[in-house]
């Protein structure tokens, strides 16, 4: 049973009071850590301008100090996903009293935004990195439009002859180390060290990747599971009570079962729940 939804019973409306107090406080602190800040990024094209972000670490923060409060809970160390451009920072809790279970959820869903350093090395870094590409291909092409002929000038010299395009594809098919040698020749020939400059250019793009800087934006709402499912941003704050009996979980349970013992141990669970929003 998810507390927050609707029910005649006395008890669970009373929880269900407690539920949207605790969302509140929780909705309150989440938009007071999330409140976004100016920085100076760098775009692609060199331009600087202002991106506005947060501080993950201060929600996880405030998630540790939570779950601390919750002495004789089974809780669940604070997770960070990461799917692409999506990342979302939770946490889950849980306490059994008698055959009841209580269980929460606590989460923000974000977005992630890449941006470089405003730093001249970037445009130092794009500069040299377009010059090798350029460079790169020209070379490339003009390789490509010479070894055919390059090849059979080698094939030749090493005693190959008489052969057509099939015979070529078999000598390079069974002799890898033909194969390497005479086109390590033809390279040399070139008088350009395409390795050299393919390790460079990884270098470059390694080395942009470092300069690159993470933003983060969410909105100050409050979501259910289906949107947080979807991607969408906001944050989410959860209590289930549910029956458990042989070891399964039941959601649907008749609370007028509940006796006051319980019902005094379950209103103690959630009031622990709020006090640690709280502080």
């Amino acid at each position: 049973m998810r507390l927050g939804n609707r029910s005649p019973n006395e008890f669970i409306q009373y929880l269900n009071q407690k539920n949207s107090e605790i969302q509140e406080i929780f909705l309150e602190k989440i938009t007071e850590l999330t409140k976004p800040i100016d920085i100076k990024v760098m775009l692609g094209d060199a331009t600087i301008t202002d991106q506005k972000t947060f501080d993950p670490n201060l929600v996880s923060r405030f998630y540790e100090n939570c779950i601390n409060k919750l002495k004789n809970w089974t809780v669940q160390p604070i997770s960070i996903s990461n799917n692409e451009d999506l990342r979302r920072i939770f946490t889950k809790f849980e306490i059994k009293e008698e055959n009841y279970l209580i269980s929460g959820h606590l989460s923000l869903q974000y977005h992630v935004l890449l941006f470089y350093k405003p730093d001249q090395r970037v445009i130092e870094a794009q500069k040299e990195l377009a010059e090798i590409i350029d460079l790169t291909k020209n070379k490339e092409q003009e390789f490509s439009d010479n070894s055919d002929q390059l090849v059979l000038e080698k094939l030749k010299e090493k005693g190959f002859k008489d052969f057509d395009h099939q015979k070529l594809f078999e000598i390079f098919f069974e002799n890898n180390e033909l194969r390497e040698k005479i086109f390590k020749e033809i390279e040399e020939k070139s008088n350009f060290d395409f390795q050299k400059m393919v390790a460079k250019k990884k270098d470059l793009i390694k080395e942009l990747d470092n300069l690159l800087i993470e933003t983060y934006q969410t909105s100050s709402v409050i979501i259910d599971d289906a949107k947080l499912v979807t991607g969408e941003e906001g944050c989410l704050c959860t209590l289930d009570l549910e029956f458990v009996k042989g070891g399964i979980k039941e959601g649907l349970f008749d609370p007028k079962k509940l006796s006051d013992n319980v019902k005094n141990k379950l209103e103690d669970r959630i009031n622990e729940v709020l006090n640690c929003i709280k502080t």
